[in-house]
C-alpha cells in the first residue's frame, strides 16, 4: 500500500477537538427539587442555561398558593462547549449530564431554541406524560415553529405534546388547529 492512502489521525483528532469547543445544549440531571438552585448557581457562573417553568395552584387544607414549578422536573438545560462540562458538574446539586456510556449527548439546537423561544413567552404549557404513540405533527406557525410533537384533542382545543426523547420528558401546549400540519407516514417510519 502506498503511504499516501493511509489516513493520518490528525484530521480526526482536530474534528473531535472542534466538537468539544462548539457550544451545544445538554440536559443536566439535578437532585430532586434542586432545579431552581442549580439555575441560580449557573447564572452566577455565567453558564447559559434554560429552566422552563409553569404556574400551578396548590391547595392545602388552610390555603391556596400559586407556585412556579419546573416544567421538566429534575432537569436544567445548559449550553456550553463539552470541554467546559466540569463547570456544571462541580455544582453540588447536579448529578450528571444526560448521555450514553458516560458521554453527554447534545440536544438538537433548533429544537432547544424553538422551545426556549416558545416557552418563555405567553404559551400555556404544563407537564405531560411522555408519549411514543399518536399522530405526529409539525408546528408550522408561532413561537414553536419547526418543533414536532404528537397531536391530542382536549375538548375543542388542540393540544400538542412535545417530547425530548433523551430525557424521556414531555410538555403539552395548546395551539390553534391552523398552526399544525401532519407529518407524512413515510417520514415517521424512517425516524
Amino acid at each position: 500500500m502506498d503511504a499516501a492512502f493511509i489516513p493520518t489521525p490528525a484530521p480526526l483528532e482536530a474534528s473531535l477537538a472542534a466538537k468539544h469547543l462548539q457550544p451545544r445544549w445538554y440536559a443536566a440531571h439535578t437532585w430532586a427539587n434542586h432545579e431552581k438552585r442549580v439555575a441560580e448557581q449557573l447564572g452566577r457562573l455565567e453558564v447559559e442555561h434554560f429552566l422552563p417553568i409553569y404556574h400551578a395552584v396548590r391547595r392545602w387544607a388552610d390555603r391556596r398558593k400559586r407556585l412556579e414549578i419546573p416544567l421538566f422536573p429534575g432537569y436544567v438545560f445548559v449550553r456550553l462547549p463539552l470541554q467546559e462540562r466540569l463547570r456544571v458538574l462541580e455544582i453540588p446539586s447536579v448529578a450528571r449530564l444526560v448521555g450514553f456510556n458516560n458521554v453527554p449527548a447534545p440536544l438538537p439546537d433548533d429544537e432547544m431554541e424553538a422551545m426556549r423561544n416558545g416557552l418563555t413567552g405567553q404559551l400555556r404549557a404544563q407537564p405531560h406524560p411522555f408519549l411514543k404513540m399518536g399522530r405526529r405533527v409539525r408546528i408550522i406557525r408561532g413561537p414553536l415553529e419547526g418543533c414536532e410533537g404528537f397531536l391530542l384533542r382536549k375538548k375543542s382545543d388542540f393540544r400538542i405534546v412535545l417530547s425530548i426523547d433523551l430525557i424521556m420528558r414531555s410538555v403539552a401546549v395548546e395551539l390553534d388547529a391552523e398552526d399544525v400540519a401532519p407529518i407524512s407516514e413515510s417520514k415517521i417510519s424512517s425516524l
